[in-house]
């Protein structure tokens, strides 16, 4: 039996388009459109997957360069002396910064602090998840053993300057 693209006449050609192929198509569509249906219904979910693997990958890679490129620009510019120590950052990563008020005694209630991975107890909760540019404001309620403590800890793994540098300058 022939197909379409045999050299048939246009009317023939038009009557297997147009007659017999949706008369077989007819008869057939009971056993071939679940089976259409089903693989179409899995390519759209294989799409949708792979769709949402690459967005939540390429979220994940952005925000962790944007940090890293968002740390270097403004430990350069503090070394430049285009800002001062402790500026903050021109946007803050996810969680917001809260800056202690400066008539806060020095006996209030402080968070517990923080045990990091080294074991070093810390007075800013969750140190070695945050950004430079969220420990800098942080530091200027700190009591002087808590700064110098801070400072040690950074000194030994990060060694971020922005940090070093305000802690300096808040002890010195």
């Amino acid at each position: 039996m022939g197909d379409v693209s045999d050299h048939k006449s246009p009317v023939d050609q038009a009557l297997d388009l147009l007659v017999y192929a949706p008369l077989g198509f007819a008869l057939d569509a009971r056993t071939l459109l679940p089976k259409l249906v089903a693989r179409g219904r899995s390519q759209v979910d294989v799409a949708r997957w792979m769709g949402e693997h690459a967005v939540a990958k390429g979220q994940k890679g952005a925000s962790r360069r944007l940090t890293m490129v968002q740390e270097q620009a403004m430990s350069a510019l503090t070394d430049l002396g285009l800002l001062p120590n402790g500026s903050p950052a021109p946007a803050a990563p996810p969680a917001p910064v809260t800056r202690p008020a400066p008539e806060r005694p020095r006996k209030a209630a402080r968070p517990a602090p923080t045990t990091t991975a080294a074991g070093a107890d810390l007075a800013i909760p969750d140190f070695d998840s945050l950004a430079a540019s969220q420990v800098i404001p942080r530091l200027e309620g700190l009591a002087p053993e808590e700064l110098e403590a801070v400072r040690a800890y950074e000194a030994g793994r990060r060694g971020r300057k922005t940090i070093l540098n305000k802690i300096a300058q808040l002890q010195g």
